[in-house]
């Protein structure tokens, strides 16, 4: 059966591309994309930062026709501000708003924001009617289980918030005290979809870093779809393998020398194109060691990677990269 949201046809059991912090921009997005993702998301928006007209929060605006269905993901800790910021996001042309009350870093959460609104459900539940009656769009919310172990209400948000309209609900499997440590808990994620009152799609996040792992999750937790974040970082093939391992039962190979370096070029291509040269090729260099991760003796590549600012030679490192690595598994250690 396909999973919708709104009239957002997302086929049987999707897989979504997490909305990630200085990641999950428009030139990863397209390598994902490119790897069968059924949906993504923008980086997570301030509601200040759009209000204030701040460049680098309108720039998060950014979407491509080729990226759909996307959604626009925002928070704040202000209801008012979180309403206009929803009539800014829209007029940007998303196809659904999603809302961010799981975030637990510091600069986020502390001011009231993200996961802090964990902590107070009736403030929670009050700010989503206001994006909710504030757009055309399909409303969606990412959280946590709640905001440490003695607080796990996840249950109560999943239902007060599909009670005020939300159409779709992706749960990350840790409390905010977790931050990323420690191992997602998705048992009380299967709660609340054996929960008869909840009829809106729920999709688990949190530690999927396998096509085993995305297989056996999908039977025991029986949610619609799985939110991938960190392991597609550096490895969008991750996509492609667990889609593939659903339709036929096999597992795909893993990408070749070429292919990796051919993506990493596709990204540095378009983080350039779409940031400037000075801008593209630095905020490039987060991604090298986990496109080439595994390779024996990549190190010092990395670093003339991580150093070179001169497009030109990084392609050239990148294509001698490719060329010594096929020659590895072609022939064993080079001499």
């Amino acid at each position: 059966m396909s999973v919708k949201i709104g009239n957002i046809d997302l086929g049987e059991f999707p897989l979504l591309l997490a909305p990630m912090e200085d990641v999950s921009d428009p030139p990863f997005r397209f390598v994902c994309k490119q790897s069968g993702v059924d949906m993504m998301y923008t980086e997570f928006i301030s509601s200040e930062g759009l209000i204030r007209d701040a460049a680098k929060s309108r720039a998060k605006l950014d979407i491509f026709e080729y990226e759909r269905p996307i959604g626009i993901q925002i928070f704040g800790s202000e209801i008012d501000h979180m309403r206009e910021a929803t009539e800014i996001a829209s007029m940007a042309g998303p196809d659904l708003m999603d809302i961010n009350y799981g975030c637990p870093v510091k600069q986020v959460a502390c001011r009231g924001a993200g996961s802090a609104l964990l902590q107070d459900i009736d403030k929670m539940v009050e700010m989503t009617k206001a994006v909710v009656n504030a757009t055309h769009l399909p409303v969606t919310v990412k959280t946590r289980l709640g905001w440490d172990d003695n607080t796990k209400n996840v249950e109560e948000v999943a239902e007060r918030l599909q009670d005020i309209g939300i159409q779709g609900l992706t749960i990350h499997g840790r409390t905010r005290a977790q931050m990323y440590k420690g191992e997602a808990d998705w048992t009380l994620i299967r709660e609340i979809k054996r929960n008869p009152r909840i009829k809106i799609p729920i999709f688990g996040n949190g530690d999927v870093d396998s096509i085993q792992k995305a297989a056996d999750w999908r039977l025991e937790y029986e949610v619609d779809g799985i939110m991938i974040g960190r392991a597609a970082i550096g490895y969008p093939w991750i996509f492609r393998e667990i889609k593939h391992f659903f339709k036929t039962g096999q597992t795909l190979p893993g990408p070749t020398i070429e292919e990796r370096v051919a993506v990493c070029r596709t990204h540095l291509e378009k983080s350039i194109a779409w940031k400037g040269p000075k801008v593209g090729v630095f905020e490039m260099r987060r991604h090298y060691s986990n496109y080439f991760k595994g390779l024996p003796d990549f190190k010092s590549y990395r670093m003339s990677l991580v150093k070179e600012d001169n497009i030109e030679t990084i392609y050239n490192i990148l294509d001698e990269v490719a060329d010594k690595y096929q020659y590895i598994q072609l022939n064993g250690e080079m001499a």
